[in-house]
């Protein structure tokens, strides 16, 4: 009676048996010269054992079968097979064939996450980041069951590149509602967030001879980095307490331009009525396009949000949005709304670069946003996050008296700008940074925004609560009272672990 050992189950055989094609591995060893063949082929097993190419369970071929392959003579196979059984690497048994033995484990391999962390960081102000820990993982679980158990079979397979009509339907339903948009479903196409729609916008471009967009400077790097895997430039345009300059951007040449009217990052200003307008008459007179990225037009804490620029003008915007910041940006969900005679290009670009975003959670967000889910998660994040902005502005004020904070009270973001007596800014930096406390500053942010002495610092709070942004300006206070601490460094030897 052959054991359970030596006689795997015949499900697991049919899996794993590599069958004839085992012979690629070992071409090499039966090039070698005769008398060396016999250890080469027995090394050459042994390796691809240990590698993992072979995994433990795997099926060989019959030593017959696998000499026939190679056209070498089955002693050697059948030697090689013997050493390697007796070393533990192999196993057989009389009539079970030989197999992949389960005492050896590959080393695994190195598997990188390269999401951005912050590694030794106390208190993280750097923008950009909700609070995931407010996401609505029961109300979400039931939309998704629900959604799975009448979801039809077909739904399963290629999406229209458009979205699902029914995420279409209920966004263009909700970006009317909250944002003033004015929405197609038809020529709404979901994304997996605003950077997809921004790629897929500079592909059009480019396709359309355009070959540098403006950009708001100070603004967000990442449309920079966006356009260019388009094949396009950009080139940087300055704002003012209004808004994006005109001026400039007339002389610049430019076509196209992005913009952040609702709450420009970073400056967190909103743009004035009259410079919308302004903006608006420069982009007919050269039939040009408005980029809107509302990344953050849902949370205004002193008073209703601005509606959209695109509700303005539809054939000169268009305009993005997302769910990174109201919902969480793992989720890879997204919307773009072009002007109509973009549409038919912009769709066809997205079919051919990922035939649609996922169905079963495209469902789940209509559903979610018509049982009034997304209404209830942006009161709750509105709620918090005003919490968290007036925590920070009251303890900057103690600590950092004179502290200046600008912009409207809105966003995931302030801009404080610290008394000149705490500068310059490279050392306070370093000083932050030693404290472990990582900030972005924002003269990282743009050439307008160049460092110098004053210390003006872009600093996030939604993903912190209360309790985190009051220990974070202490910490800062702290270490500029006692810069080098006890034995600690001084700040010149620590200049290079600023966070930005």
């Amino acid at each position: 009676m052959t054991s359970s050992r030596t006689n795997p189950p015949s499900d697991r055989a049919a899996g794993t048996d590599v069958g004839s094609a085992a012979w690629e591995l070992l071409l090499p060893a039966v090039e070698e010269p005769a008398r060396r063949r016999g250890r080469a082929l027995q090394s050459a097993l042994r390796e691809a054992v240990r590698s993992g190419r072979l995994v433990p369970g795997t099926r060989l071929p019959s030593s017959r079968a696998l000499a026939a392959d190679l056209r070498v003579s089955r002693g050697l196979v059948t030697e090689a097979y013997e050493q390697l059984t007796a070393e533990g690497y192999l196993r057989s048994g009389r009539g079970a064939g030989t197999w992949v033995g389960e005492a050896v484990r590959a080393a695994a391999p190195e598997v990188r996450d390269l999401a951005p962390r912050a590694p030794g960081v106390r208190v993280d102000f750097r923008p950009g980041t909700p609070d995931l820990s407010l996401f609505p993982r029961a109300a979400w679980a039931a939309a998704h069951r629900s959604v799975l158990g009448r979801l039809p079979h077909d739904a399963l397979g290629y999406p229209d590149p458009r979205g699902l009509p029914v995420l279409r339907e209920a966004l263009a339903a909700l970006l009317a509602r909250r944002r003033g948009v004015v929405a197609d479903p038809e020529r709404l196409v979901v994304c997996s967030g605003v950077a997809q729609a921004t790629t897929l916008l500079g592909f059009v471009l480019h396709g359309r001879g355009l070959r540098t967009v403006g950009v708001e400077d100070p603004g967000s790097h990442e449309h920079s980095a966006l356009f260019a895997s388009a094949g396009l430039a950009t080139t940087g345009l300055p704002l003012d307490d209004e808004g994006l300059a005109v001026e400039p951007l007339v002389r610049s040449g430019v076509r196209a331009v992005v913009t952040t009217p609702a709450h420009q990052f970073p400056t967190g200003i909103a743009y004035s009525a009259a410079r919308r307008s302004r903006l608006l008459d420069w982009a007919r007179a050269v039939d040009g396009l408005i980029v809107e990225d509302d990344y953050d037009g849902d949370f205004r804490y002193d008073r209703a949000p601005v509606g959209a620029l695109q509700g303005l003008d539809p054939r000169h915007v268009a305009y993005t949005g997302s769910v990174s910041k109201s919902l969480a940006p793992g989720l890879r969900l997204g919307w773009l709304l072009a002007p109509a005679d973009m549409t038919d290009e912009i769709v066809a670009r997205k079919r051919t670069m990922d035939l649609g975003n996922p169905s079963v959670d495209q469902a789940v967000l209509a559903d979610f946003i018509a049982g009034g889910g997304y209404d209830r998660q942006l009161r709750r994040c509105q709620r918090a996050y005003r919490e968290r902005r007036d925590t920070l502005t009251s303890v900057l004020a103690e600590c950092f008296p004179g502290t200046a904070v600008s912009g409207i009270a809105a966003g995931l973001h302030i801009i404080a700008e610290l008394p000149g007596r705490y500068g310059p800014e490279s050392v306070f930096l370093a000083r932050a940074a030693r404290a472990g406390v990582a900030l972005r500053p924002l003269s990282a942010t743009g050439t307008a925004a160049s460092g110098g002495r004053a210390v003006s610092l872009v600093l996030g709070y939604a993903h912190l609560a209360p309790a985190e942004i009051e220990r974070g300006v202490r910490l800062l206070a702290e270490a500029l009272r006692d810069p080098d601490g006890p034995d600690g460094p001084d700040a010149g030897e620590v200049r290079g672990r600023v966070f930005t």
